[in-house]
C-alpha cells in the first residue's frame, strides 16, 4: 500500500509539474503574442494615420472629395423598425465649430467638417459601430450590445480614444501646415434601450432612434471637455479594470446634471478620462 501511495504521489507531482510548465509556456507564449500584436497595431495605426493625412492633403488642395454615408447604419436598423434595441449611443462632437464658421472661408470650413465627419465615421466602423446620423458638427453612432457587454463597452471606449488619436496625431499636424485651426472633439457614450422608428411607411425613409439613452448621451457629451471621453456609470462599471483606471468621476452641479439612477435614487454618475 505504501508503495502504491508513493507512486500516486510521484504521479501527482509529475502531473503538477507538467501543468505548471504548460501554464508558464502559455503565459510566455501569450506575452510574446501580446508584444507581436502591439507591434502590428502600431504599424497598422501609422499606416492608417498616413492614409488619413494623404486624404486630407488632397482635400485641402481640392483633389479629393470625401464620400461619407449613413447607409450601413440604416440597413442595420431596417431589421428592427418599431422595436426596442439595447445599444450604446455615442456622440462625437466637434469643438469650436461656431467660431470656425465665423472666421474661416466657406470652402475651407466645409473641407474641415467633411474631414472630421469622414474620419470619425471610418474609426467608428472599424470598431464595429454604425453611424446613425450627422447633426451639424456632430457624429452620432450606435453599437449593438451583444451577449458580452464587457467586450462591447471596452470596444466603445477604444473607439472613442481612437477618434481623438486620429485628430490629434493624424489630422491636426496637417492642418497646422495649412494655417487651419486644429480640431478638437469631445465624446460621450451611454447604453440603454432605444426605440427604432421609421418616419414613414416607405422603406427608403429615414430611420432614427428615440429614448432616454439618446438624451443622456447628448447631455454627457455636453459636460465633456475637449479631447476627453465621458461615459455613464452603467458602462463604467463593466469596463475592464485597466480601462477604468483611465477614468475619474466627473464633477458637476445639480443645475448641470439632473439624471437620477433608478437603482440607487441618487444622481447618475458620469466618468471622464483623466
Amino acid at each position: 500500500m505504501e508503495k502504491d501511495k508513493d507512486k500516486e504521489e510521484r504521479i501527482d507531482e509529475t502531473s503538477e509539474s507538467i501543468i505548471h510548465r504548460m501554464i508558464d509556456f502559455d503565459a510566455d507564449h501569450d506575452n510574446r503574442n501580446d508584444e507581436s500584436r502591439k507591434r502590428n497595431e502600431l504599424v497598422d495605426l501609422e499606416s492608417l494615420l498616413t492614409q488619413r493625412q494623404d486624404r486630407l492633403l488632397q482635400a485641402l488642395e481640392e483633389r479629393y472629395q470625401y464620400s461619407t454615408s449613413i447607409k450601413r447604419g440604416q440597413n442595420y436598423l431596417q431589421n428592427y423598425v418599431s422595436s426596442k434595441r439595447s445599444l450604446v449611443i455615442m456622440y462625437a462632437d466637434l469643438v469650436g465649430s461656431t467660431k470656425m464658421s465665423m472666421t474661416l472661408p466657406v470652402d475651407k470650413l466645409v473641407t474641415l467638417i467633411r474631414a472630421f465627419v469622414h474620419e470619425t465615421s471610418s474609426v467608428i466602423e472599424t470598431h464595429d459601430g454604425y453611424v446613425l446620423k450627422y447633426v451639424g458638427d456632430a457624429v452620432i453612432a450606435f453599437f449593438p450590445v451583444g451577449f458580452n457587454k464587457y467586450l462591447t463597452y471596452d470596444k466603445v471606449v477604444r473607439c472613442a480614444k481612437s477618434i481623438i488619436n486620429v485628430l490629434t496625431n493624424g489630422i491636426d499636424p496637417i492642418l497646422r501646415n495649412y494655417e487651419c485651426p486644429e480640431l478638437f472633439v469631445k465624446v460621450g457614450a451611454e447604453e440603454g434601450q432605444n426605440v427604432v422608428v421609421q418616419y414613414a411607411y416607405d422603406r427608403s425613409s429615414q430611420i432614427d432612434l428615440l429614448g432616454y439613452t439618446m438624451n443622456v448621451s447628448a447631455k454627457i457629451t455636453s459636460l465633456t471637455s475637449a479631447n476627453k471621453v465621458s461615459i455613464g456609470e452603467n458602462v463604467y462599471n463593466l469596463l475592464h479594470p485597466v480601462m477604468q483606471a483611465d477614468f475619474h468621476e466627473l464633477e458637476y452641479s445639480k443645475e448641470e446634471w439632473k439624471y437620477i439612477n433608478p437603482n440607487t435614487g441618487k444622481l447618475y454618475k458620469v466618468y471622464t478620462t483623466k
